[in-house]
């Protein structure tokens, strides 16, 4: 059996967890499970982790986001493989606000992604990790999640969602063995946010953040905002009347 931190990525080909995945192989040696829907987009990101860390264990599983049934299958095969030290759940897309405002098949799928499939496979680590009274769920939110605003909402509620599930979960497993990590990024320079550099946005760098990440899993905290300005930020919008927020253009 082997002594390395198994480590498990949903959604491993986006550059936040891409990121955070080589500065964990950067630390130490470890395993690394790399799930996602792309079989050459996985592999790309494995044969460049591999050669920043021979001495690591490289498995990629492709899966499907949606269908419960094939998640709690994905997540059970990796179980039967070893246990999990952690888990990052950090897929999802940034949705057009306008398209899913006309276009309900956009805005389902909007929520879907963002927010009812990450719930879906923190539920299935999270039974068995009960089981086992260890290991670490860590679930990638958002800063729009923190209060409803016009130019996001409907991403926005999803990740509203997943905020929500992570403070019961924290809730469910307070206590115990296994450890939940909220992480809030604000708005970061990724392939995903290329439009909102392109409209002159002041974004974050993606190394920036995922160090945050992998610190903050590191340490236990319950919830990582990152950059952590966004604490702060998102306090004061939280915070202020509904009179005044509505004269905001945000």
């Amino acid at each position: 059996m082997s002594s390395k931190k198994r480590i498990v990525i949903i959604g491993a080909t986006s550059a936040m967890a891409e990121h955070c995945a080589r500065l964990w192989s950067q630390k130490q040696a470890v395993d690394l499970v790399l799930v996602g829907r792309d079989a050459q987009r996985l592999e790309r990101v494995a044969s460049d982790l591999r050669v920043r860390s021979p001495e690591s264990g490289l498995q990629t599983v492709v899966a499907q986001f949606l269908d419960p049934a094939a998640i709690d299958a994905t997540v059970g095969q990796i179980f039967a493989s070893g246990g999990v030290d952690i888990v990052l759940i950090a897929h999802g897309s940034l949705p057009d606000q306008a398209d899913g405002q006309e276009n309900l098949q956009a805005c389902r799928e909007a929520l879907e992604v963002n927010g009812i499939s990450p719930v879906l496979y923190a539920e299935a680590f999270a039974k068995r990790m009960a089981k086992a009274d260890s290991g670490c769920i860590a679930l990638i939110g958002s800063v729009a999640g923190d209060r409803g605003r016009k130019s996001n909402y409907i991403y926005g509620a999803a990740k509203g969602l997943v905020t929500r599930y992570a403070e019961g979960l924290q809730h469910r497993f307070a206590g115990s063995g296994v450890k939940v990590v909220l992480i809030k990024p604000g708005p970061t320079e990724t392939p995903m946010t290329s439009h909102l550099k392109a409209k002159g946005a002041k974004l974050a760098s993606v190394e920036s953040v995922a160090g945050q990440i992998v610190d903050g899993v590191a340490a236990g905290k319950a919830c990582i905002y990152a950059p952590r300005k966004w604490w702060l930020i998102m306090m004061v919008i939280r915070h202020l009347p509904a009179f005044v927020f509505n004269k905001i253009n945000i």
